[in-house]
């Protein structure tokens, strides 16, 4: 099988394999002081600057959690308790495990704001000017988009909150580990990080969280990874992880040529036999994400028809198995027929170019079909 969808998952590294059957031996709980526990304590420390290492951070900015979806529940809703009330502002084409958050905060007494975007997919930071308030107490803005690659101009909107003494968060999901990510660029607060985005393991990820910024923890317990975050530390996938960014920061400038070079390829290949549509910024995109509209046809029938020979999606892999038309689209002012008929294709690391001209041959032959 191609597989062309690495928005969703990556497969595991053999690197990051070998990392992590070689933590197996560290079963010492790292909170106990003898010499098993000392040995796992130092594998997570060794994870942590490997982790910081890759985004410009501290090591002591590095919060390991369960995955994107804990790191952004405990960026948002630890931000809103440590102020019991208050205004956030966020985007409209988050990803859910930020837009539900809001939508929980909206419930019990919050105000939330949702910036629009445009046919590109990119939000106006003049927009986020326009919407803070004397009590808005967060911004949260994804780094880039899960399902059309778009980045956002999150280095303005971090200046912005910056200047007003307002937290901000980024959702790098699908950024860190794809392309040079730096906090310091970003003038981020917080910022979000996943494994299995990057050829870790799942189940684990990181929230920075920046020196000095506070935040109440969302889960109760102990007081692991400086009180933020209780819970026994699973060694195993901080060990995967922390190997995950050493070798991205190694293969960061090929992956990033790698990935770009088969986008265009693929790109090309599909326009010059179907009529299709590019969904999203022509250049602020991540490398390896292609979004098209393809006039005509059913994502779902392409996806069906060849779901034996190459993964792709239509659309976020969190949202599959629904006929709606994306709602990240539908935000774009993409219409119902061609959000319906988008593809999202995602190459990765150890994707080749013949891979790439058969995938395109056989899309357009079935495409022809329909």
């Amino acid at each position: 099988m191609i597989y062309l969808d690495h928005n969703a998952t990556t497969p595991l590294d053999r690197e990051v394999q070998e990392a992590i059957r070689t933590s197996f031996a560290l079963f010492g709980n790292p909170s106990s002081t003898h010499r098993l526990g000392l040995e796992a304590k130092a594998a997570i420390e060794q994870a942590r600057e490997r982790v910081a290492r890759l985004i410009g951070a501290n090591p002591s900015e590095i919060v390991f959690t369960s995955g994107g979806t804990e790191s952004n529940n405990l960026a948002i809703i630890g931000t809103a308790y440590v102020h019991q009330r208050g205004h956030l502002i966020t985007s409209a084409i988050e990803h859910p495990s930020v837009m539900n958050p809001m939508k929980w905060l909206e419930l019990r007494g919050y105000a939330v704001t949702y910036l629009p975007v445009g046919r590109d997919g990119r939000i106006d930071p003049d927009d986020v000017k326009k919407a803070l308030q004397k009590d808005t107490i967060l911004i949260s803005i994804m780094h880039s988009n899960n399902e059309t690659g778009v980045l956002q101009p999150v280095q303005e909107v971090g200046m912005i909150a910056r200047e007003r003494g307002i937290a901000f968060h980024t959702d790098a999901a699908q950024s860190v580990g794809k392309m040079h990510v730096n906090v310091q660029n970003t003038a981020a607060d917080m910022l979000t990080i996943v494994s299995h985005k990057f050829y870790g393991p799942k189940g684990i990820g990181a929230l920075y969280v920046r020196s000095g910024v506070q935040l109440t923890p969302i889960l109760f317990g102990a007081g692991h990874e400086r009180g933020m975050r209780p819970g026994t530390e699973n060694i195993i996938g901080i060990a995967g992880l922390g190997e995950a960014c050493a070798i991205a920061l190694r293969d960061m400038d090929f992956r990033i040529d790698h990935a770009l070079r088969l986008r265009e390829r693929l790109y090309e290949l599909l326009r010059n036999d179907l009529d299709c549509a590019l969904n999203g910024h022509r250049d602020y995109r991540l490398p390896n994400t292609l979004n098209i509209s393809l006039k005509g046809i059913s994502a779902e029938y392409l996806i069906a028809q060849l779901r034996d020979a190459i993964a792709m999606s239509a659309g976020s892999a969190c949202h599959a198995g629904t006929r709606r038309p994306s709602a990240v689209l539908k935000a774009m002012g993409v219409s119902d027929d061609a959000a319906l008929s988008s593809l999202r294709l995602s190459v990765g690391k150890d994707n080749t170019l013949e891979e790439i001209k058969t995938a395109a041959s056989m899309i357009t032959r079935t495409a022809r079909r329909s």
